[in-house]
């Protein structure tokens, strides 16, 4: 088959690999229907993630269940299915308490890469939801959101303890801080302030139930927000980012009593004790239990209630992959949508 690898920074590649076999009885092997680039993968393309030799790339995929092992009970050949980035069997304890991404046997699907022509999937019982037929094709990339970006951003709205009445912050403006307004519109947040500096995903963020814009960063932007706040700051900050500003400035914009949902990949990040200390602040936060949303989220976007495709600005066969991830990096997309 023919797959995505990231030889070194800048280097993405599309090559034969193996084609995927069931190695457990509780795998799956999925025929990709659409796959995508994530904000994630740009930090080792931009080398601030070291790789060890080449590495598959990928993580959000939704495809047609091609063969299953003897272990598989949920899903059959010939289903469409939706699965989460992290593999889990759904059935241990933390996977109970709703944080599947943490599942005591979980199974980063970027080891495996999905931005290919096949993947296995591990836990596929815990791991894939499938769909009552099969969905119309302008719903695939709906349905493709909701195996990350959309569940993620899901998830810092829920975190941050969205809800009505309430002014939620979203920083970032990325595909899962897009989302999070979309989310955060869906929970019912009277207001919603998007921080974005590109006329583009500012649109997008409006379309999605954003209230307000702002552009300026950092203390400058928490001064914008306290000011359209009373002085107070937003209820629930939804921080999508990872870097030490993002998560400052998502501090500083929650009023006290607050809730931070950050689901930004930490990179570097140091939270000064005596700040957090007064800021009487929640956080919460980490990778995001994409299955614990999907049965909702995939009853949504059939339903045509939401329509999380839209963050996908850019459609490219698998072949021209190095073409996307350049497009994003170079935030000409918001992001990159491959068709195997």
């Amino acid at each position: 088959m023919r797959g995505v690898v990231l030889n070194g920074p800048g280097e993405v590649s599309v090559v034969d690999r193996d084609d995927p076999k069931i190695i457990e009885p509780t795998d799956a092997i999925i025929r990709v229907t659409a796959a995508c680039v994530c904000g994630s993968d740009l930090w080792p393309y931009r080398g601030v993630e070291k790789l060890d030799g080449m590495a598959p790339m990928g993580h959000e995929y939704v495809g047609v269940v091609e063969e299953t092992g003897p272990g598989v009970r949920n899903v059959k050949v010939g289903d469409f299915v939706v699965g989460s980035f992290f593999a889990s069997d759904n059935t241990c304890e933390i996977c109970r308490a709703g944080y599947q991404s943490r599942c005591v046997h979980a199974v980063a699907m970027n080891g495996i890469g999905t931005q290919a022509q096949f993947a296995r999937i591990p836990l596929a019982d815990g791991t894939l939801v499938a769909t009552p037929g099969t969905p119309d094709a302008d719903l695939i990339p709906s349905l493709l959101a909701a195996s990350d970006v959309l569940g993620t951003g899901w998830f810092a709205a829920d975190a941050a303890a969205v809800g009505p009445g309430k002014t939620v912050a979203v920083v970032g403006d990325g595909a899962v801080g897009l989302l999070g307004v979309l989310a955060a519109r869906e929970m019912g947040a009277e207001r919603i302030v998007a921080f974005s500096r590109h006329a583009d995903r500012q649109r997008l963020a409006t379309e999605f139930g954003a209230t307000d814009v702002i552009v300026e960063r950092g203390d400058e932007g928490v001064a914008k927000l306290k000011d359209l706040t009373g002085g107070l700051g937003a209820h629930s900050v939804i921080e999508a980012v990872g870097t030490q500003q993002s998560m400052m400035q998502a501090v500083r914009a929650t009023r006290p009593g607050g809730h931070i949902g950050y689901v930004g990949v930490s990179h570097d990040v140091h939270l000064p004790g005596d700040e957090l200390f007064f800021a009487a602040v929640h956080l919460h936060g980490g990778p995001a239990p994409v299955r614990r949303y999907l049965p909702e989220l995939i009853e949504l976007i059939l339903t045509r209630r939401i329509d999380p495709g839209r963050v996908f600005d850019l459609t490219l066969p698998l072949e021209n992959a190095a073409d996307g991830y350049k497009a994003m990096d170079e935030r000409r997309a918001i992001k990159t949508l491959l068709r195997p």
